[in-house]
């Protein structure tokens, strides 16, 4: 009987920690995350679009593959680069890295 009054006492005397207090590091850990690597990230993937919707005939641009070209034709998801003199390369629009001269 002590044993069950002790152990009824001991129990009473416990704080409760209420759910959010016990979530707050994991929420707070999330949101260090998001703002260290998510939103850099679309930052940048928004910056990347801007550029390849700018692009026009007769930029020079560098490819990811390091190819220098000039645009000589462009479509809605392709280019044509000319590389050397009679030598025009199409491929993807997604494939330019960056415009020479930014």
């Amino acid at each position: 009987m002590f044993y069950l009054n002790t152990l009824a006492a001991a129990q009473a005397e416990t704080p409760t920690v209420s759910p959010l207090a016990s979530l707050l590091p994991m929420i707070l850990v999330i949101g260090v995350f998001w703002v260290l690597m998510i939103v850099p990230q679309r930052k940048q993937q928004k910056k990347r679009n801007e550029m390849l919707n700018a692009l026009k005939k007769g930029d020079k641009v560098i490819t990811v593959g390091g190819i220098h070209g000039e645009i000589t034709e462009l479509n809605d998801d392709e280019v044509k680069l000319r590389i050397a003199d009679k030598v025009e390369v199409k491929m993807a629009k997604t494939s330019v890295s960056r415009v020479k001269g930014e």
